[in-house]
């Protein structure tokens, strides 16, 4: 792993996101890279940015509902290209790092609601940079196939900074679990037995 790279495009849990990849690349020894992509939030009016907007709040229940409430909540924080843009700019850094590869998160709950979290995006993502960097960068989704609960243990088996993560689409003091993505965090913490783990850690941390 070269380095470690976040964005501030405008979005609410901006401050939360980048301090939080600060300390997983703390944890991890490596280089953490910020990428300022704010005029994003010019074009965009989407929950995610815009605090005049409330954020979709699902039941625990709705997480699933793809063609329902979920696909509605995708809607309301969907920002136009952003995986595209992100990926693009953190290709950039790799090729001028001598690095070969973006490693994307992307997981078989997202890609069913959203288009640019699942494999066939990073295939099509890969093509493009093949002609767009000098030494061909690929993108790679290693947990493309993997649902949150299978990502979750796989983190705490490879002693991954659990204790790190930041989940939530707001600022506040810590998790909500109540938008979509922190009600999927606590299903996969919670099918994987570590919820009561991560909150501790969470908590203690430094």
């Amino acid at each position: 792993l070269a380095a470690l790279v976040t964005a501030d495009y405008g979005q609410r849990a901006a401050r939360r996101e980048i301090a939080a990849a600060a300390l997983i690349a703390r944890s991890l020894g490596v280089a953490a890279h910020v990428i300022d992509l704010r005029f994003l939030a010019t074009f965009t009016r989407t929950a995610l940015i815009d605090r005049s907007q409330s954020l979709a709040l699902l039941e625990r229940g709705q997480l699933d509902d793809v063609t329902g409430a979920a696909a509605a909540s995708m809607r309301a924080v969907w920002v136009p290209n952003r995986n595209g843009v992100l990926i693009n700019a953190a290709a950039a850094i790799a090729e001028s790092l001598g690095a070969d590869a973006v490693v994307v998160g992307f997981n078989v709950e997202e890609a069913a609601t959203f288009p640019d979290n699942t494999l066939q995006f990073a295939e099509r993502a890969s093509a493009a940079l093949a002609l767009s960097t000098l030494n061909q960068v690929r993108v790679e989704a290693p947990t493309a196939g993997l649902d949150k609960i299978a990502i979750v243990r796989a983190g705490y088996a490879n002693a991954a900074p659990m204790h790190a993560l930041w989940s939530c689409y707001g600022d506040g003091a810590t998790h909500c679990f109540a938008c979509e993505s922190c009600l999927r965090l606590e299903r996969a913490l919670r099918g994987a037995g570590c919820f009561d783990r991560f909150v501790a850690e969470w908590e203690g941390r430094a």
